[in-house]
């Protein structure tokens, strides 16, 4: 297991390196000189060589990638302040610091990731094997032809729906909005609880199928069938011998969704008009911030290299078979 884990560290590290180096350099592939966007529109030759010297942008560009790699370990010094590690630079647009404000929108996007990952997970796999329980019956054929509908829906196509149904029409629900967890629990869960369910739902449908065919599957088994034929409740054998095979291909899954999730997160703050990284993104795309975009797109990176790591760990905790070499 160490070995494994040592191995995937570096494997990981040597992928951000690459994302990092490619972004950099297409970024100054583009033909615009960063400090004129960061000048604004009554730029003078005097202002433009200011902002050259404090963003540091007078230096070649290897060697501006350099200081960029160096300030991430060790901080950096600019004009505007000194950066403490770990330093992903100054904005071009606002000369604030990226990982500030990296960490202010960084709160709100766990929280809608991982709620949304939450509630499909509790609600996709419970569904899927319930239908796989009572095969053949009206449940199944239920969550069988429910699922196939919701996987036809988009975030940005069913947020409004929702949105329209439950705030403007009926008043049920109050606006989506983030409230921080230590400030207000029920504030924090009610403003998200919107959202999360419109992205659930997406990963929901396709959940539900995937644990029934493998719970269906699994069901087949010799072992299975050798444990009802020793007398054992169908009840024990599908929660201690089916549940726990089944559950090895949707973790499968779930490693590769990693992504998706965090981009459907970010599609959803978009839809419901939350500050968080998707907005971020966004803008630094626009206006063409290569710090915060460099920011954003390593943190993610390292946000889903870190949870294909943990989830192919938890192979060897889940199924003794598997051994991780």
């Amino acid at each position: 297991m160490l070995r494994f884990l040592i191995r995937r560290t570096f494997g990981a590290a040597l992928i951000l390196l690459l994302i990092s180096a490619f972004t950099f350099f297409m970024y100054f592939a583009i033909p615009q000189d960063p400090a004129t966007l960061a000048c604004g529109k009554n730029c003078t030759p005097d202002a433009l060589a200011i902002i050259h010297k404090n963003l540091g942008l007078n230096d070649p560009v290897p060697v501006q990638y350099w200081n960029y790699l160096s300030g991430i370990f060790a901080g950096r010094d600019f004009a505007v302040g000194h950066c403490d590690a770990p330093c992903f630079g100054v904005s071009f647009r606002n000369n604030q610091m990226v990982w500030d404000t990296m960490m202010d929108r960084l709160p709100l996007t766990l929280s809608l990731t991982f709620g949304g990952l939450i509630v499909f997970l509790f609600v996709g796999l419970g569904a899927g094997m319930m239908a796989a329980r009572f095969r053949g019956t009206w449940l199944d054929k239920t969550f069988s032809g429910g699922s196939l509908v919701l996987s036809s829906f988009q975030i940005y196509f069913l947020g409004p729906i929702v949105l329209g149904i439950t705030v403007y029409s009926t008043g049920w629900l109050d606006k989506p909005k983030y409230v921080p967890i230590t400030e207000d629990p029920g504030g924090w869960f009610m403003g998200l609880l919107i959202p999360w369910l419109v992205m659930a739902t997406i990963f929901t449908a396709n959940y539900t199928r995937m644990s029934r065919s493998s719970m269906i599957e699994q069901l087949q088994e010799e072992h299975v069938r050798a444990a009802k034929a020793k007398g054992m409740s169908s009840r024990y054998v599908f929660f201690r011998y089916a549940w726990r095979g089944s559950i090895i291909p949707i973790i499968t899954i779930l490693g590769m969704d990693i992504g998706a999730l965090l981009s459907g997160g970010m599609v959803t703050e978009l839809t419901f008009g939350l500050a968080g990284f998707g907005r971020l993104a966004r803008d630094s795309v626009v206006l063409k911030d290569l710090p915060v975009l460099m920011g954003v797109m390593i943190l993610s990176a390292a946000f889903i290299i870190i949870c294909n790591v943990v989830v192919d760990a938890l192979y060897a905790v889940i199924d003794p078979r598997v051994r991780l070499s």
